[in-house]
């Protein structure tokens, strides 16, 4: 793969960059020609990730940050804008999955996912909003079909992911007129390291026998996604994309 110019000049900001989708979405908005900000906690991941994207003769910026701290999220805005003076793009991807049915999930799963999934997107979202209204800029937010259909077993999860869904619609309407465009980002069953934190074991179980028995998406096409909407013409919104394995019904 090498460098491409279609998002030449643009600066983008990914967060949960250290794996799964953040990972390939950071690999993908670079080699289109996008300075590219990688963030997340696992800072060896990150220089894995900025050396990759330097082979190729892209640019990256490892930044460590947890995003659900709200002195780190506005240390990491900070970062980029002193570093490239702009910010174009922003992928509010960081998250996580703790599948487990209402009865028997803990407080502390339910808390962690709304605090990293939803409170710390908006914050994100928050913080890099004045930058993004100066470069007329795109917001991705990362959500999932679990933000449209709510499965059992998947009640907080869901209640987080709806969330984004609703955020970005609302935000939308707030910012067309600067021109600012939102998109969120809704993938089925995709092949990360998303259920490996699931702490209920029948819960995991399940979700390991569901990967088993389809041809899951790859990181990599969740990106394609992602960069389809990020490449469109400014005045091309596009508010939605729903994602599947062919083979997944719901």
């Amino acid at each position: 793969m090498s460098v491409s110019y279609m998002l030449a000049g643009k600066v983008a900001l990914v967060t949960g960059a250290s794996s799964g989708i953040g990972e390939a979405t950071a690999a993908a908005l670079a080699a289109a020609g996008a300075r590219v900000a990688v963030a997340a906690r696992r800072v060896e991941r990150l220089e894995a990730l900025a050396a990759r994207i330097e082979k190729i003769g892209g640019t990256a910026l490892r930044i460590e940050a947890d995003v659900t701290s709200s002195d780190d999220v506005a240390a990491m805005v900070g970062k980029v804008v002193a570093e490239w003076g702009q910010l174009d793009i922003l992928v509010n991807n960081a998250g996580v999955m703790l599948l487990s049915p209402a009865a028997e999930a803990t407080l502390d799963d339910w808390r962690h996912m709304v605090e990293l999934n939803l409170l710390a997107l908006m914050g994100v979202t928050k913080a890099a909003l004045p930058h993004l209204k100066v470069a007329k800029g795109h917001i991705v937010n990362v959500s999932s079909v679990a933000g449209r259909v709510a499965n059992p077993g998947a009640s907080g999860y869901a209640a987080t992911k709806f969330g984004v869904v609703g955020f970005s619609e609302s935000l939308r309407r707030e910012v067309y007129a600067d021109k600012v465009r939102v998109t969120v980002i809704e993938p089925g069953l995709v092949r990360t390291e998303l259920g490996d934190h699931i702490t209920n074991a029948a819960s995991k179980a399940g979700l390991d026998q569901r990967l088993a028995t389809m041809e899951a998406l790859t990181a990599e096409d969740v990106a394609a996604a992602i960069l389809y909407a990020v490449g469109q013409p400014a005045r091309v919104n596009v508010n939605e994309i729903v994602i599947r394995p062919t083979d997944q019904e719901r």
